[in-house]
């Protein structure tokens, strides 16, 4: 089976028509890599070549300062299967995975980073396994990277995001994976999401899997990842798993927390009107009577809550069109992106018009 067939190669052409896609769009966010880049662009050629298939290669140059721009715009004008695009700033990997993910025309979309730290000659094991599943995640098993600033938070992060999730992969952090086309085409990323990618997916139903990929040790420039990350990625988890849970019903959550806010609350001043009858001790003046009414109005809100969220789901899908599924396979036109007909019909925009959101005029 071909790439194509593994992934979906309808795309866009500049016309707005929809034609046959290639067979690989290659993602690479990058930010400040100017020393890795001429060497990081030699060996995928090398690799991609060696392969026989139709690919192009996405840079995405997310606000660099040190001359990365310079060389990229060489790889630009001297090869056809390159493209580049320029952030106006420093936007972030997730951002600039999302520009790679709009823009990305191949049947299969394969990320890695530019820091030659992922090997682009482990390209080809991700697309053999990409015709069986929808996403293939490198595993860095032999990882060059400091112990205590590196290893030992990803492993608990991975631990963590494995068990929250349910989505069990060792190694998150690795940016060198392989997603078929229909998958990154419905995905919505904001924040600091990229690391939870596969996770995000999830709720499609998607099939994932892991294979070992090699490690190298960074030679030039300096690493962006920083210990300060470790509590941004706890909160994005909590969002991740709130929005796989309860995005299309929110409702489920708060009107949850809220029944079991107010049958405690009713539950206390249950007891202190038993209380009074019985005894006829004063209550008016006693803590717990406060705590129950509070727990009573809370409860209320919570319940106000989870209906203004219902609202807010029905707006934000009823407005956009959007599906509440996503088909795995189908031959109906416009189908293939996972969106139903009618949305499928307002895809189709000129270059001109997409690049506005993520190209430097």
């Amino acid at each position: 089976m071909s790439l194509v067939e593994a992934g979906d190669s309808t795309s866009q052409s500049e016309e707005g028509q929809v034609s046959s896609g290639l067979d690989l769009s290659v993602v690479i966010p990058l930010f400040n890599e100017r020393e890795n880049l001429r060497p990081l662009h030699a060996q995928l050629h090398e690799t991609l070549n060696a392969m026989q298939i139709t690919y192009e290669i996405l840079y995405i140059n997310d606000g660099s300062e040190d001359g990365s721009e310079k060389i990229l715009e060489e790889f630009e004008a001297g090869d056809p299967l390159t493209t580049v695009l320029h952030m106006r700033r420093n936007f972030g990997q997730t951002a600039a995975l999302a520009a790679g993910f709009d823009w990305a025309r191949g049947a299969v979309v394969v990320t890695l980073d530019a820091d030659l730290q992922n090997d682009p000659a482990d390209i080809p094991r991700l697309l053999d396994l990409i015709k069986d599943y929808d996403i293939v995640s490198g595993w860095r098993k032999n990882r060059k990277d400091a112990f205590w600033n590196r290893l030992l938070p990803s492993r608990v992060a991975n631990w963590l995001i494995s068990r929250i999730t349910g989505v069990r992969l060792r190694d998150y952090g690795c940016t060198l994976k392989a997603y078929r086309r229909n998958v990154v085409k419905n995905l919505e990323l904001r924040g600091d999401l990229h690391r939870f990618v596969p996770a995000v997916a999830s709720w499609m139903g998607i099939r994932v899997t892991e294979v070992e990929v090699n490690h190298r040790p960074r030679v030039h420039g300096e690493s962006k990842y920083s210990a300060t990350r470790i509590f941004p990625v706890l909160m994005d988890l909590l969002v991740v798993k709130f929005f796989l849970r309860f995005s299309a019903s929110p409702i489920r959550f708060f009107g949850g927390v809220g029944m079991i806010t107010v049958t405690a609350g009713l539950g206390i001043s249950l007891y202190l009107t038993i209380t009074k009858l019985v005894t006829g001790a004063d209550i008016g003046g006693r803590p717990l009577l406060v705590m129950g009414i509070l727990l009573i109005v809370v409860g209320f809100q919570l319940f106000l809550m989870g209906l203004l969220g219902e609202l807010i789901a029905r707006v934000y899908y009823g407005t956009l069109n959007k599906p509440i599924y996503v088909l795995r396979d189908s031959n109906a036109a416009g189908l293939s992106e996972g969106l139903l007909p009618s949305a499928a019909e307002g895809m189709v925009q000129t270059k001109e018009e997409s690049q506005r959101s993520y190209v430097r005029e």
